[in-house]
């Protein structure tokens, strides 16, 4: 490995320093929490808390001593790698542990229930029982939402409900509930899944009584002060959609200077915040009791928050890249399917683009206690960023708009905005590419779609007032 790059990061999920393994219980908590969660290394002969680079007085003897420690103390047994690494006059022992499909670890002495830990940022935390229970289902390659609810009957799904989801799609068919594992044979006999109860469940929060969304708009940057709340309780599908309603009608807003007048947009791109939302759904553990899924709206930033940390085997690292686990199958199939996600992983990309289109800083990622948040913060970093052709779209729907506002219909006819086609001919793309890029300015906040849904030919397109 290379030490002077690991030298240069701080302490986090999956790298911790050793001045010596003089507590045992300390260091082999450690590992355990590194193999249970995304695997790590730990360096010994470095001061803790400055990094400063102490070395070991007996590197080799070091060596054999860690490397019983850890066969002798940890089950199920663990095979991690062990390597003396020359730092200028002095040497350090690297304890490379590897994510493991063994899971869960601990330690012999303390048993399962007291000695297996997770990995939560640079802190080791003991698992609790249902965090047990994820990781074996893990190990297991099984999902939460996928499980069988025995003491239910099929009727707990609520078909309707289901089939009103689905319309704008295709029909949905009762053999379809067991295709998309919202139902599924347990015993020789059909029950629901835990995600058709969480999805189409009729009396969903009896069974899950934190699958829910609490949003709430805040004054300042802090929660001394709030201006608006909802609690939404209606299915998963639709309360993604309330959700992101709740955002966009207290989403901060900017100026836009036209020909005219001015016209405001949010300062959250829309494509950001529908994502946000929509993987904290997708992805929460619902397996957990004592909190909902959180939506928070602060002056400078926008906070959405979820039951669970990362799948098991993710560091914070890796979302940036598009690196993706589903936690939850079931959801994720019907997400899917309704179009509310395209391919797991590059929504956490559409997100970085969009708030980098927008000017915005990147999101960040954090895991707080057992729960992962994401903040998209609106402070105004750069500038935003619209090409060429992009600038000669939004020009004429400014044009269009604002002809409007000095000309109404004297019919009151629905006259606004432009056609793909009209707007194809005049910036000289095709009209599937013109479509392509309104959608994308759409997914910006920066244009709005008029019409009944994707196939209406008479769709038209106007600027955000």
């Amino acid at each position: 490995m290379d030490l002077a790059e690991a030298l240069r990061k701080p302490e986090g999920k999956t790298l911790e320093f050793k001045r010596d393994p003089s507590s045992p219980d300390r260091f082999l908590r450690t590992v355990v929490a590194f193999a249970n969660t995304a695997g790590g290394v730990i360096l010994i002969g470095v001061e803790d808390r400055s990094g400063c680079v102490l070395g070991v007085a007996d590197p080799l003897v070091l060596e054999e001593r860690v490397a019983n420690l850890i066969s002798d103390r940890v089950r199920p047994r663990l095979l991690p790698d062990v390597e003396i690494l020359k730092y200028r006059q002095t040497q350090v022992v690297a304890v490379q542990v590897y994510p493991s499909p063994a899971r869960p670890h601990f330690i012999a002495r303390a048993g399962l229930e007291a000695g297996a830990f997770v990995r939560v940022g640079s802190t080791n935390r003991r698992a609790d029982a249902a965090l047990l229970t994820e990781m074996r289902r893990f190990a297991g390659g099984e999902s939460f939402d996928e499980g069988p609810l025995p003491a239910l009957a099929p009727e707990a799904v609520d078909f309707q409900v289901a089939a009103e989801c689905f319309a704008p799609v295709r029909k949905l068919t009762r053999s379809n509930l067991e295709t998309l594992r919202l139902l599924t044979h347990h015993q020789g006999r059909l029950v629901p899944t835990a995600g058709g109860v969480l999805l189409f469940g009729r009396d969903r929060l009896a069974h899950f009584p934190d699958a829910w969304i609490q949003a709430g708009r805040f004054g300042g940057t802090d929660k001394a002060v709030i201006l608006d709340h909802a609690d939404i309780r209606t299915p998963l599908v639709g309360a993604v959609e309330e959700a992101v309603a709740f955002v966009e009608k207290h989403a901060l807003r900017g100026v836009t200077i036209g020909r005219v007048r001015h016209r405001e947009r949010s300062n959250l791109p829309p494509v950001a915040v529908r994502e946000a939302v929509v993987n904290a759904v997708a992805h929460a553990d619902y397996s957990q009791r004592g909190a909902p899924i959180r939506v928070a709206i602060f002056d400078d930033r926008l906070e959405v928050e979820n039951p669970g940390l990362l799948p098991f085997g993710l560091t914070l690292a890796d979302l940036p890249l598009g690196v993706s686990k589903l936690r939850n199958r079931a959801i994720g199939r019907v997400f899917h399917e309704l179009g509310l996600v395209e391919q797991w992983g590059s929504g956490i990309q559409r997100m970085m683009a969009a708030c980098r289109d927008a000017g915005l800083a990147a999101p960040t990622w954090e895991e707080i206690g057992f729960r992962l948040r994401v903040t998209i913060r609106t402070d105004q970093v750069g500038t935003v960023t619209v090409d060429p052709t992009d600038r000669a779209i939004l020009g004429l729907l400014e044009s269009a708009s604002e002809d409007r506002a000095e000309a109404p219909p004297p019919d009151g006819g629905h006259a606004a905005g432009r056609g793909t086609r009209d707007i194809a001919a005049a910036i000289g793309l095709s009209p599937r590419a013109t479509r392509m890029r309104l959608a994308r300015l759409a997914a910006r906040g920066l244009v709005r779609e008029l019409g009944t849904g994707p196939r209406d030919p008479r769709r038209r397109y106007v600027t955000v007032r």
